[in-house]
């Protein structure tokens, strides 16, 4: 499918829940955040119909995130029911890694084709600072068992706030590259300010080659991150909502004042 600028669409991210098990400093407050209602979360088998009705579109990748996506329940039965859908060429997920060792052998087996994980320093106590509640030692561990069962290639997204040249991402892209992992530098946004930049070492941020929708974790589908257009499933219909999201995607972003990373999968 394309749209109005004849962009080809084929890329789903879906965001599964508004839940985190860290609290970063860039994503959510230390106090946390007012969770939706259990009843909001959008349901799996919603889920599925919508890919779906994606699928029968265009749409050949999927990418699952969060907040975080390993602390919903059944989540590996998530990634089952996606992968069974013919279509579906890429199916990725993008995690904080805190869970990532208990679940990638499952997830691998369930048929996820690859991960990327957030890491942004290899200094403990930094870590721990950014995150507030993180152990370094598990993402690690868990990007150690991604590349033992081949969830791969294994992509690190590193936050930067001016540059690739930063300390901490000099460290990190060692790391990378000693342990044959890729590397994405990724400057820190604010939606509500629109500030946003090309992803480096990947196509994010690139508005021209846009080729994205994505669903909520309450349901809606978003034509772009930094705008406030949002069309709910279940008011207008999966098929409704799809339309309405693909003609009115924008030429590009502006600001988002009415959403957030952490429920809009980032």
């Amino acid at each position: 499918m394309y749209d109005k600028f004849n962009r080809r669409i084929n890329y789903l991210r879906i965001s599964v829940t508004d839940r985190c098990n860290l609290r970063c400093t860039y994503c959510m407050p230390e106090c946390g955040i007012k969770l939706l209602d259990h009843n909001l979360i959008i349901s799996y088998e919603e889920i599925v119909e919508v890919v779906k009705a994606s699928v029968a579109m265009g749409v050949d990748k999927v990418r699952i995130t969060g907040g975080e996506p390993l602390v919903r329940k059944g989540i590996v039965d998530l990634v089952r029911m996606i992968a069974g859908i013919p279509g579906i060429n890429d199916l990725g997920m993008t995690t904080n890694g805190i869970l990532l060792k208990k679940y990638a052998a499952d997830l691998k087996a369930a048929g996820l084709t690859r991960v990327n994980v957030s890491l942004d320093t290899l200094n403990p106590e930094k870590f721990h600072e950014i995150t507030r509640l993180g152990n370094i030692d598990q993402v690690l561990e868990g990007i150690a068992e991604a590349q033992r069962v081949k969830l791969c290639p294994v992509k690190i997204n590193c936050v930067i706030q001016k540059s690739s040249q930063e300390p901490d991402a000099l460290v990190v892209a060692e790391y990378c590259k000693q342990n044959n992992l890729q590397i994405r530098y990724i400057r820190q946004m604010d939606l509500n300010l629109g500030h946003y930049s090309m992803v480096e070492g990947g196509e994010g941020g690139d508005c021209s080659i846009c080729n994205r929708l994505r669903l909520t974790s309450d349901g809606k589908i978003k034509p772009c991150l930094f705008n406030n257009l949002e069309y709910s499933i279940r008011d207008l219909g999966v098929q409704g909502a799809l339309n309405m999201a693909l003609r009115h995607k924008p030429k590009c972003g502006s600001v988002n004042t009415m959403g957030t990373f952490y429920n809009i999968g980032g």
